[in-house]
């Protein structure tokens, strides 16, 4: 599960659904990545750092919290 990217969405007000929109895949393919069950491409990851959260740096944004597990 990407915590940190998931709480940077609610706190920029973007829903699943525009988040959705933003990477040109589904609703469905944005829970599955965000679970971890898919992942995110590099170009993914890329444009959600620079367009949405550029004040972050990438391994923040997509640390996944399972693997602290």
């Amino acid at each position: 599960m990407y915590k940190n990217l998931i709480e940077i969405l609610n706190k920029k007000g973007i829903t699943n659904k525009a988040y959705a929109e933003f990477l040109n895949v589904s609703e469905k393919t944005v829970w599955n990545k965000m679970q971890g069950k898919t992942e995110f491409t590099l170009g993914e990851a890329q444009k959600t750092c620079s367009i949405i959260c550029p004040e972050y740096k990438m391994d923040y944004v997509f640390a996944a919290e399972d693997e602290a597990a």
